[in-house]
């Protein structure tokens, strides 16, 4: 029962500060907070229940261990051999991979722990569990929270659409950066049909191994599929997820615009790309566009680690009170 009342407490914070403002890294906290209580709550009432519920929740139990102790990773090493060979060899290409042998590294380190093996040994690794399972904990929170966020807000009703850029192949827009565009053209498209037609915004400087900048191939890819070209400005300078939404915001000031834009990006980048237009202090939400399925699990990983980057000093103290809180309760 406590777990379930102790629940209420997060859950308002979570309904407030969604409401508030639904670009907070806290609210993804909250949303996580709350879930692992209900979880609590749900596991005590099952013990406590005599039947059918309670055995099943007891297997229900077991099942998720299991799964994410040895099918996860298994999973995960799969996905990533799939990316390697699909997206070539590179260090954001061998997230998942790395993923899943870190969880089965994580595993035996909770086998060995169960042996007796003395204070200081001990206290080491139940020190490494307790940092995996707070980033654990972080993962599954940013990703729940991220489906949520891309579920939320408006669709339509915006005088600007920024897109922001992806690499290209050589000039040529690839699939990932062509959901974009297409996701841009269909937001247009909405505005047209309701009489104001949006400004967009195509955001992305020139790569090392790009023959022209990624804003002007994304400016051709619009005006080849109707999008006049009057409605198109072009920033190509940005190199970097915050110069992307930095530069496009001065690009629209320097036109005189003023009313309710929107950005564009892919569904994994979706929440990451919000933060930081919050921490840029833009009136601007984010909306997603699909991405293949096989490469959602290093693409999501890759936000993951950037946003914990982004806060590692306030990470890195949390880590730090839970180590200390565990070795006080153990030593």
């Amino acid at each position: 029962m406590i777990f379930g009342i102790a629940a209420i407490v997060p859950a308002l914070f979570f309904v407030v500060g969604v409401v508030r403002d639904r670009r907070r890294v806290r609210n993804a906290v909250w949303l996580g907070v709350t879930l692992l209580l209900l979880l609590l709550w749900l596991l005590f009432r099952a013990v406590e229940t005599e039947g059918w519920p309670g055995v099943a929740v007891g297997y229900g139990f077991v099942a998720l261990l299991l799964g994410l102790g040895f099918v996860l990773p298994v999973a995960l090493i799969a996905n990533g051999v799939l990316v390697l060979r699909r997206e070539g060899f590179g260090l954001a290409n061998l997230l998942s991979l790395l993923a899943g042998l870190a969880i089965f590294g994580v595993v035996a380190a909770f086998g060995f722990l169960t042996r007796r093996t003395g204070p200081v040994v001990d206290a080491v690794i139940g020190s490494l569990l307790v940092v995996a399972a707070y980033v654990a904990f972080l993962f599954v929170s940013l990703l729940l929270y991220s489906v949520v966020y891309g579920s939320l807000g408006r669709r339509t009703g915006f005088d600007a659409v920024v897109v922001l850029g992806a690499g290209l192949n050589g000039d040529r827009v690839p699939p990932l950066l062509a959901s974009r565009l297409d996701r841009a053209i269909r937001v247009y498209e909405r505005g047209v049909g309701a009489g104001r037609p949006p400004l967009v915004v195509v955001s992305g400087g020139q790569g090392p191994d790009e023959d022209v900048s990624e804003a002007a191939a994304m400016r051709d890819y619009l005006v080849r599929r109707g999008v006049p070209d009057d409605r198109v400005l072009v920033e190509d300078r940005s190199t970097t997820t915050e110069q992307n939404l930095a530069y496009s915001a001065r690009v629209l000031a320097e036109h005189g615009w003023q009313g309710r834009a929107v950005g564009v990006t892919n569904n994994f980048h979706v929440f990451r790309a919000a933060v930081t237009a919050r921490r840029l202090r833009l009136r601007m939400q984010i909306l997603g566009a699909p991405t293949a399925a096989y490469f959602l699990p290093s693409a999501f990983l890759r936000e993951f680690a950037a946003l914990l980057v982004q806060n590692k000093v306030g990470h890195t103290v949390a880590c730090g009170l839970l180590v200390g809180l565990y070795l006080f309760l153990v030593l």
